[in-house]
């Protein structure tokens, strides 16, 4: 939703998704919200939202029901893999402010400094989050850079656009097909900061519709690899309408394509080039950004 976008409502910060059985769970908490605070885990199942059983409820439902004013209360119950009993948890809403853009440094085997730019959605202050990580990463002499997309759902096309130049030197970042056939192509916009940087991107099922159209765009043009996991394949693009009382429509308008011409598609996605899974047990370990170190080595 725009309100999403804009990276700004009362909840308790957390990120859901499905496991295999299809039943809902924490995919993980934000830093620094209430549900973090209360002891939530990755991979805790939501067995019910108030008193609301959660079997087959779809996602947006359950944000529905997990969102409200700040200040107000919302209960969880949550079973934990391996316990037998479920937990209570009463959450208080807060305004949760997420950030798009965190960066860190990770040093390889052989002492080099490498950033680490996670983006986790392409919003309305990605773009000013965005320079200021670029910033960051120029002012420490990062000797490479692992482009963290993993889990990013997408969002602004232009916002894909504008991250996607940051790396590129000149020429197509993505082209917009429409219904006719005709292929109009969006260029790099900008002089990026980042063209020459070693670059290492991190792909998983998460990673949709913009988070496709940047990824796609560094490997067609031999500007990364790709490591990880299989893309979700989204390749429509939606341009979002705000409607009056606060909704919002996403008409799909167009497909976009790679700048070689893919059409990443009905769950095509994006191969990556290094293929490596998740940990799924212990989650201090991330074989997939270990896996990007060693490359950027």
């Amino acid at each position: 939703s725009n309100q999403d976008l804009a990276g700004e409502f009362g909840g308790v910060g957390i990120q859901l998704g499905y496991n295999d059985d299809k039943r809902l769970v924490v995919v993980t908490p934000l830093v620094g919200t209430p549900a973090e605070k209360a002891g939530i885990k990755p991979q805790d199942l939501i067995v019910k939202i108030e008193d609301k059983d959660t079997t087959n409820i779809t996602l947006p439902e359950a944000v529905k029901l997990i969102r409200g004013p700040r200040g107000t209360k919302v209960n969880l119950t949550i079973l934990r893999e391996g316990e037998q009993d479920s937990r209570e948890f009463s959450l208080v809403r807060e305004i949760i402010v997420v950030k798009s853009v965190e960066v860190s440094f990770k040093e390889t085997g052989s002492g080099k400094n490498i950033a680490v730019i996670k983006l986790s959605r392409f919003g309305e202050r990605t773009n000013d989050e965005w320079v200021k990580g670029v910033n960051e990463v120029v002012d420490k002499e990062a000797s490479g850079v692992v482009l963290d997309l993993r889990n990013n759902p997408g969002g602004f096309l232009e916002s894909a656009v504008y991250i996607g130049s940051e790396f590129l030197d000149g020429g197509d970042v993505v082209l917009q097909e429409n219904s006719q056939g005709e292929r109009t192509p969006f260029k790099v916009s900008r002089n990026g900061k980042l063209t020459k940087i070693p670059l290492v991107v991190l792909i998983n099922k998460g990673s949709a519709s913009a988070s496709e159209i940047v990824a796609g765009a560094l490997q067609d043009r031999k500007r990364a690899k790709l490591v990880g996991e299989k893309s979700f394949g989204k390749g429509t693009i939606q341009e979002a309408e705000d409607l009056a009382e606060g909704s919002g429509i996403h008409i799909t308008v167009a497909k976009w394509l790679t700048p070689n011409g893919r059409w990443v598609n009905d769950t095509v996605g994006l191969e990556p080039d290094v293929k490596v899974d998740a940990e799924k047990e212990d989650d201090t370990k991330d074989p997939q950004l270990d896996k990007a170190l060693e490359l950027l080595d």
